[in-house]
Parts: structure tokens; C-alpha cells; sequence
């Protein structure tokens, strides 16, 4: 299916269905390694490995971060592009994206190789555990120039509408990295750097794939020479900023949550914390892989003037959120024991009555970040980058290191309830935040139908309706369908044509306007194979 009948003629709920639940199974199959990873060295490795594995695996985050930066920055203008039918410069964004994230994932990673004794003993890890960190941190970095590109590969392939390729190609990823996870673990017993490896290896594999999909010049967006300009790479940086602040600022937070677990609690504290991370890690891909998937169809109608479909393709994203976070709250609620000893062998009494307390404690907060998710992910599909980045950072980084001061009497307990806290914050905050952006949305609706009487985008699976042929009445008439009328004679009276004005419709010229003047009132473009 073409990407401009996908985006545009696709009913809402329907584009829900063929987007959001895909993308959702494809984010949740390309977490669930990470959560077997876990799973498989405390199972096997013991408490001290596991401990070690949460202590590095914020590093190993911060890695992936200036590339996700650039692939969720890029992939939101590119879809903007499309909708606005400029594909070479849609083209030309996908080429230098992709050289940009293989060069940072390079620098990265020899950074975060050199610095990673230094950075993790910073922490107070000392002895068997600071080296084991070290040895789990420094195998990712070696394979970070390729690793660091699959999940942008992931959004490439959404926007070429290549919905289902992206989910198994996550799902052949997991299944490969669960499968070497347990291969090197169990019979070539190669440690803590047999987990490491086993996950980059699925990545090369996938991303590899999804590289040479591309190669085929058979998907709508194309390799070309590339044409770096200054503009392109800061409207990158300020689409993708959200996100890489979320994910700097959110392992920033983990980064000192985890020098005090250490400091208050040992590595029992951290362990129990890195069961949270699990359990959030879980969910979070279910909420990001229905926003994420259906931001290319928010950014292609909003490039595209179709306001009202905006509106109703984010309802789908808002509801489905809410679902899912009430869901993995009743979930973590009702069984916390069980879920607490999947990682860990052999869990004393009171070992598992602290995590199922931070279990629950923590669950709290999944009834309320959906909201502040959705409209973060609303803001970056429709170039609003400003907006998103003070929901990311407060959440990520500023309302949890308030929280920490202001529940620091609560002891570990406070701990646990900061993410509840952080998601209340930022869930008022979200709310002002979209209650502004109402303004925007009406004059900009009133941009591209500036008549009030003008029939208003459609929501129908058909997309925005089709004026009916002159001299007929329209298909919905209840006297007729579609059958010519007699139309009366037009009185005719003779003048003189006045010469068009600049910038009216007589004026043809194509380079009358900038792009972004053009932005806001042109049509779709039928994109080219």
C-alpha cells in the first residue's frame, strides 16, 4: 500500500489497526530480549552479575541516545516531507540521517570504551562488581557503530509502510538474541560478556536486514547523495532532542537512584531496582510502539493540512495508552512475588517481601504516565520539539531528583514512589501543555479551510471527500445519486479579465514560496516508486 493512501485515505481506527498493534508487538518482541537478558544472568549468573548488568546498562542506553536522536529527529520531518510530496528532500534527510547516526555511534562508542572504568567506579562500584560492569559496557561499545542504526532502520521501514516487515524482523531479532543469550551462557559459559554479545549480535543481524532492504531501491525512500545543510541538521536535533533528552536525563536519574540504592540499601537495593527497570522496560515499548508507530501518519496529515484526522488518529493513541498502563498496573498489583523472583535465584523471604512492596509501589505510577507518553510523542509528530523536550526532561531527570529530596524521609519506600510522583507532575504538566496547543490547532485548521462554510476534513476511511462532478448532485443527496440536474443558464455579463495578482492562483512559478511557506497549505503529493 502506497504511503499517501496508507496515511490519508485510511480510516483512523483502522490505520490504529494496521500501524499501532504491529508496531507494539515489534517494540515489545525487540524488549523482550532485554528482559531475558536480565532474567538469564540472575538466573544463572547470580546477584552480584545482575547487580553489576543494571549499573552498566544506563551506559549502555546513553550509547543508543545521539542515534535515537537523529532517527526518531529525521523520521518526523521525513514524514512531514512526504505529506507536503517533497520526496527528494524526504530522501535526502533518510541518506544523511543515516550517515550521521553510523559516525556518532563510532565516537560513542570509543568514548564510552576509554571511559567506562572511570565512569562506573564514579558510582562506588568497587572489586568483582566494577569489573564485571565494565566488561558487560565495553562489549556494546564495540559494536556501536552498527548497533546504534536498527532502531532507526525500525521507523525508515514504518514510513515506506513496511509495517509488518519491521514487527518480525524485531520478533526475528529477539528470538536470535534469546537463543545466543542462552547458547553462550549455559554451554559455552562465557559470563556476564556472553550476555552482551548475544544481544549485539541479534542487532547486527537485524539491522543488516533492514540496511539491505533499502539497497533494493524498491521502498519509497532512497539512497541519494547526500546534501548536508545547516538547517536540516538542526530541525533533526530539535524533533529528535525529545527523546535523547529522555533518554540522557532518564539514565542520568537511574545513574544517581542507583548511587544511593547502593549507598542506603547494597546490591540487594540495586537489584530490587533494576527489577523496576525490567518491569518498566516492559511496558514502556508497548506505549512507545503504538505512539511511535502512528507518529509517521500524525507528522504525513499534519504536513498535509488534514487537522481533523490529526485529532483522531491521536484519540486511537490516547485511549490505547490508557489500556495498556491500567493493564500493567493490575498486573504488577496482583502478582509482584512472582514477578520479583524471575530474577533472582533462590530470593530470600525478606528479599521478596521488599520487592513486591517496590512493585507496588512503583506500579502506582503506570495509572498516569500514559498520558504524559501520548502527548510527548503528539508534540514530536507535529514539529513541536520545544514542547515535547520540557515534558521529557521534567519527567526523566527534573521531577524525579526533586522527588528524591522532598520523599528522602520515606527512606527506600520513598524511592520506589518516585516514578509515581514524577508521572503525576508530569501528567499536569502534559495537560497544560496540549490545553495551549489547542489554539494552535484551530488556526491551523482555519489555515487550510479559511471558509466557513467549506466541508471540514473527513474522518472516513476514504479520507477527505471528493467535490461531486459539476452538474451533478452530490452522492449523498436523498434525491439522487450522482445523477445530472438541470442546472440553470448562467446570466452572462462581459468583462474585462483582470491580470492575476503575485502569489495569487494565476501565479505558477513553483519557486514562488519557500518549503516552509509551503508547508502549511500543500496538498499531498503522490510519492513516486
Amino acid at each position: 500500500m502506497q504511503t499517501n493512501r496508507l496515511f490519508l485515505k485510511t480510516s483512523p481506527l483502522r490505520l490504529f489497526f494496521l500501524a499501532a498493534i504491529p508496531g507494539a508487538v515489534s517494540m515489545l518482541a525487540s524488549s523482550l530480549y532485554g528482559l531475558f537478558d536480565g532474567i538469564f544472568v540472575g538466573q544463572f549468573l547470580g546477584q552480584t552479575p545482575f547487580a553489576a548488568l543494571n549499573l552498566a546498562f544506563p551506559f549502555v542506553v546513553i550509547n543508543f541516545a545521539l542515534a535515537d536522536l537523529i532517527g526518531v529527529g529525521s523520521s518526523a520531518l521525513i514524514a512531514i516531507r512526504l505529506g507536503q510530496g517533497e520526496e527528494r528532500e524526504a530522501n535526502n534527510l533518510f541518506t544523511c540521517a543515516c550517515l550521521m547516526i553510523v559516525i556518532t555511534g563510532l565516537l560513542t562508542g570509543l568514548a564510552l570504551f576509554l571511559g567506562a572504568p572511570a565512569l562506573l567506579g564514579m558510582l562506588g562500584a568497587e572489586g568483582e562488581l566494577l569489573d564485571l560492569a565494565v566488561r558487560y559496557l565495553r562489549i556494546y561499545t564495540l559494536f556501536s557503530p552498527i548497533t546504534t542504526i536498527v532502531f532507526a532502520m525500525d521507523n525508515y521501514l514504518r514510513i515506506c509502510g513496511k509495517i509488518k516487515l519491521s514487527m518480525w524482523l524485531n520478533i526475528g531479532m529477539s528470538l536470535l538474541t534469546v537463543a545466543l543469550d542462552l547458547l553462550f551462557l549455559t554451554v559455552f559459559r562465557w559470563g556476564i560478556e556472553g550476555a552482551a554479545l548475544a544481544a549485539c549480535l541479534g542487532m547486527v543481524v537485524s539491522a543488516s536486514v533492514a540496511f539491505s532492504c533499502f539497497l533494493t531501491r524498491k521502498l519509497q525512500l532512497k539512497f541519494c547523495r547526500p546534501r548536508f545543510k545547516g538547517w536540516m541538521i538542526r530541525r533533526i536535533v530539535g524533533c529528535g532532542s525529545p527523546n535523547f533528552l529522555n533518554n540522557v536525563a532518564g539514565r542520568i536519574t537511574s545513574i544517581v537512584m542507583n548511587a544511593v540504592l547502593l549507598s542506603r540499601g547494597g546490591e540487594e537495593a540495586v537489584s530490587i531496582y533494576g527489577i523496576l527497570m525490567y518491569v518498566g522496560e516492559f511496558v514502556q515499548p508497548l506505549l512507545y510502539g503504538v505512539c511511535d508507530s502512528l507518529q509517521p501518519a500524525v507528522g504525513y496529515n499534519w504536513g498535509a493540512g488534514q487537522i481533523g484526522r490529526v485529532k483522531a488518529i491521536e484519540r486511537c493513541c490516547f485511549t490505547a495508552g490508557a489500556v495498556i498502563s491500567v493493564a500493567a498496573a493490575a498486573l504488577v498489583f496482583i502478582i509482584p512475588g512472582p514477578i520479583a523472583s524471575l530474577f533472582a535465584e533462590d530470593p530470600s523471604p525478606a528479599f521478596l517481601e521488599t520487592a513486591s512492596l517496590a512493585l507496588r509501589l512503583y506500579g502506582i505510577g503506570f495509572l498516569i504516565r500514559w498520558f504524559s507518553f501520548a502527548a510527548q510523542s503528539y508534540m514530536i509528530a507535529v514539529d513541536r520539539a520545544v514542547a515535547a523536550a520540557v515534558i521529557s526532561v521534567t519527567f526523566s531527570l527534573g521531577f524525579p531528583l526533586l522527588l528524591i529530596a522532598l520523599l528522602w524521609p520515606l527512606g527506600l519506600n520513598g524511592l520506589w514512589l518516585n516514578f509515581a510522583g514524577s508521572s503525576l507532575l508530569s501528567g499536569l504538566l502534559s495537560a497544560f501543555v496540549l490545553l495551549r496547543f489547542r489554539n494552535v490547532l484551530k488556526a491551523r485548521s482555519f489555515e487550510h479551510h479559511p471558509d466557513p462554510d467549506a466541508e471540514p476534513e473527513s474522518d472516513s476511511e476514504n479520507g477527505p471527500a471528493e467535490a461531486p462532478a459539476p452538474g451533478t448532485k452530490p452522492a449523498d443527496d436523498p434525491d439522487s445519486e450522482g445523477k445530472p440536474v438541470d442546472a440553470p443558464a448562467p446570466k452572462i455579463k462581459p468583462v474585462e479579465d483582470p491580470a492575476p495578482e503575485a502569489g495569487s492562483e494565476g501565479d505558477l512559478n513553483p519557486e514562488a514560496g519557500s518549503a516552509d511557506d509551503t508547508a502549511s497549505g500543500a496538498g499531498p503529493g503522490t510519492p513516486s516508486e
